[in-house]
């Protein structure tokens, strides 16, 4: 606890002196960058349910009969 307040301190300063050597045109490329991300990261959240789940022709589907549910079970 002791040491944090003054690494928190150190890196902020390091944080602000890599900020003012960045020219205009770098900083645009990085939002740019970081907004595609967004962007990406959007349409995995909103990706509608019937594109998550299984095709209808692969094994994991619902309709399909897999070896446990052809198994027999004694009576």
């Amino acid at each position: 606890m002791l040491l944090r307040l003054p690494y928190l301190a150190l890196t902020s300063m390091f944080t602000l002196l890599r900020l003012l050597a960045v020219t205009d045109r770098d900083k645009d490329a990085e939002i740019l960058a970081l907004r595609h991300q967004l962007t990406v990261i959007r349409r995995q959240i909103d990706m509608p349910t019937h594109l998550a789940r299984p095709r209808a022709g692969s094994p994991n589907s619902p309709g399909t009969r897999s070896w446990t549910s052809t198994k027999q079970t004694p009576r």
